[in-house]
């Protein structure tokens, strides 16, 4: 049997929040913790492991808070723990970040299967990175494991200012990654999507600048592709204007088979009207200019979760991967999200954190990165 607790705390100091938050986990073996970036982490997970002895950690600061089932856990301090007992093995390890990131992932995942005490795949694994290499990660990560299905989200802060931390047990830090091998007999879902609808506009990445600045779409400066696009001037979209400016309508990717847009979310539109965006990119790709709204972001999460259970009806416990933006987007009407949440999770466990890229997968799909999307999953005997 697997057995998922739920915990949260708002103590001003460290070691005391990580301590109330798991006080009621004993006997557990991994804990997710997602928390506030004010907070000491090294100290907080000091408090983790104080509460429950011998349990392995992983995870990262979210962006404003998080939610249980006890509702939207915010403000200047909190903390939101998963943890999981019972039915599975659980491999932790992380890295700072190294010369190379593909060499970096594929050592933190023969750590992780060492730490697991195991010499073959995971049946899933949770990965947390930094902003700006996640896919190199993951392909070093693949080039130790092969295909398996993955989930989790990079690193975030309140300000976009880099301020986020990751970490797994007792390592912190701002630059990396962590991972977690899960090893059981339980069931497993991931419901990924971005939730939005395909516009009819779209047009071939024809230049691209290492692997996340888009220059030109159909040999047109991006910024200005998009203006025409959107109706907004090409001024409402300079800087981090366009971040904002394109929350309810970034840029789409659909993958090979069709069964997954990954959402590509234009951060900054640069003086030459190229634009940096939140995911690497390849020319000759298709970019499709999607559609959302504000009502949208807050359906979409009883929505996902309910597609989720039809995937695994008799679910333990639901981890939600919520995209940062995505909860700036939505802003003071928070509330219609976490009653969304809560409505669809019925007396489930779960936490849910905000995140600057989310991570999953669909039926045939590989493993893919993207941001201001909803990677949901579930666990289960």
């Amino acid at each position: 049997m697997l057995n998922i607790k739920v915990g949260s705390s708002q103590a001003g100091d460290a070691f005391e929040a990580g301590k109330a938050a798991a006080g009621a986990m004993g006997g557990a073996k991994f804990a997710f913790v997602f928390s506030s970036v004010n907070y000491d982490q090294a100290a907080l997970i000091k408090g983790v492991k104080a509460a429950v002895p011998g349990i392995a950690v992983a995870g990262n600061t979210s962006f404003t808070g998080v939610i249980t089932p006890k509702g939207f856990v915010g403000g200047d301090h909190f903390v939101g723990i998963m943890s999981m007992g019972g039915d599975v093995v659980v491999g932790v390890a992380g890295s700072a970040k190294g010369s190379n990131a593909e060499d970096v992932g594929k050592s933190v995942a023969e750590a992780a299967m060492k730490n697991a005490g195991k010499n073959c795949a995971p049946d899933y694994f949770y990965m947390v990175a930094s902003p700006g290499e996640e896919e190199s990660y993951l392909k070093g990560i693949a080039k130790v494991i092969g295909r398996v299905p993955f989930f989790g989200g990079s690193a975030a802060d309140n300000t976009i200012a880099g301020q986020w931390k990751l970490f797994a047990d007792e390592m912190v830090t701002g630059d990396g990654v962590a991972l977690a091998f899960f090893y059981t007999s339980g069931g497993f879902a991931n419901k990924y999507t971005g939730a939005y609808g395909e516009s009819n506009k779209s047009g071939i990445i024809t230049k691209v600048n290492g692997k996340r600045q888009l220059m030109e779409i159909d040999g047109v400066p991006a910024v200005k592709k998009y203006s025409e696009w959107s109706g907004k001037a090409v001024d409402k979209l300079k800087g981090m204007d366009l971040l904002v400016e394109s929350i309810c309508n970034p840029l789409g990717v659909k993958d090979r088979l069709g069964d997954l847009v990954a959402i590509r979310h234009p951060m900054n539109g640069n003086d030459d009207l190229s634009m940096n965006i939140g995911s690497d990119l390849s020319v000759n790709t298709a970019v499709i200019y999607m559609e959302g709204s504000v009502d949208g972001l807050i359906k979409s999460n009883g929505e996902t979760l309910q597609a989720l259970k039809e995937k695994l009806p008799k679910a333990k416990g639901y981890f939600l991967v919520h995209c940062g933006g995505r909860r700036a987007g939505i802003g003071e009407r928070m509330e219609e999200a976490v009653a969304e949440i809560k409505k669809a999770a019925g007396d489930v466990p779960f936490l849910c954190e905000f995140t600057f890229g989310e991570y999953g997968f669909e039926k045939d799909g590989n493993n893919t990165c993207g941001g201001l999307m909803l990677s949901f999953t579930a666990f289960g005997d």
